[in-house]
């Protein structure tokens, strides 16, 4: 099961914008939950006491799954982009976060019928304005960059045994997710953050 997130640039002028804005909050919410569903039964939920296999199986929906699944995989992959639109931002463009309904649709389709393999892009940032070959390569690496960072918090988090039992599956996973992610992401395919930062670096050194 893969992901991919990237950016999308538009020429035309760049104007002040809200940090986040409420339709942004909407589509972060119902990517959530979209990313939620498709990788619900993925990662193994810790067994309560009072778990019973009859009942759990009898549940034609597992909202608990979902929230679980939600939990570890989108933290990551809104950070991500976040990144993206903020470092943008800094630069004096505009950007815009953007669940990537078409996708996700596409996902939880295949999640409906137990694809087992799917890779799909579940948000992206468009950002309007010009920006520089430096400027770009920065914006780029961002996004693969903060899932480098939430990997290490996490798992320095683990090591030194600072997190709570009930929390410590969730840990374990989002480090996997957002170690994934940022290697996943680095690689220099077109359309992947990777092949930006590096295109993009080379013209900075080349001229």
């Amino acid at each position: 099961m893969f992901l991919s997130q990237t950016f999308k640039y538009n020429g035309s002028a760049a104007n002040p914008m809200a940090l986040i804005t409420p339709f942004e909050i909407l589509d972060v919410i119902i990517m959530s939950f979209a990313i939620g569903y498709i990788f619900s039964g993925r990662f193994q939920m810790p067994v309560n006491d009072d778990y019973d296999p009859l009942v759990a199986y009898q549940k034609k929906f597992h909202w608990n799954e979902i929230l679980y699944s939600a939990a570890i995989v989108a933290p990551g992959i809104i950070l991500h982009e976040i990144s993206h639109k903020v470092v943008a931002m800094l630069f004096g463009l505009s950007a815009t976060f953007h669940a990537s309904y078409t996708f996700l649709i596409l996902g939880i389709i295949l999640r409906a019928v137990n694809f087992g393999f799917i890779f799909f892009v579940p948000a992206y940032v468009s950002i309007f304005g010009s920006a520089t070959d430096l400027q770009s390569a920065l914006i780029a690496i961002a996004g693969p960059l903060t899932n480098l960072l939430i990997w290490a918090v996490l798992t320095l988090a683990i090591k030194f045994n600072m997190v709570k039992k009930k929390l410590m599956a969730i840990f374990i996973f989002g480090q996997k997710v957002n170690l994934f992610l940022f290697i996943f992401n680095i690689i220099p395919i077109p359309g992947f953050d990777g092949f930006q930062f590096f295109v993009n670096i080379i013209r900075v050194f080349t001229g």
